[in-house]
């Protein structure tokens, strides 16, 4: 009995700890605002409500669409309307998810 408690203790834990990172990620820093210009594996941006601009590095794996479809970095233009995904990879934060929309 004992050596059957310990197994499914083990296999919780494990079931645990592989699911880990998976919430971790969806945990990212999220906010929005407007493109000011994105090349060279960079976004620049102002934050709603701030006119400030600010620099992403953008992971060479983000997911990047725009209006819905996925796009590259590079068909992101001057006024589209993004909601910036970041999260800490080797102790910078990039952006791994960037939704844009046209400027309407």
């Amino acid at each position: 009995m004992f050596r059957t408690l310990f197994a499914a203790a083990v296999a919780l834990g494990l079931a645990a700890w592989s699911a880990g990172p998976a919430v971790a990620d969806e945990k990212g820093d999220t906010h929005e605002g407007t493109v000011v210009k994105a090349e060279g594996g960079k976004l620049t941006m102002t934050a709603k409500g701030d006119e400030k601009e600010h620099q992403h590095a953008v992971a060479a794996d983000a997911r990047i669409t725009c209006d819905g479809k996925e796009c590259k970095l590079e068909d992101l233009m001057k006024g589209y309307k993004v909601k910036v995904t970041t999260e800490k990879r080797d102790e910078k934060a990039v952006a791994t998810k960037i939704e844009a929309q046209k400027a309407e």
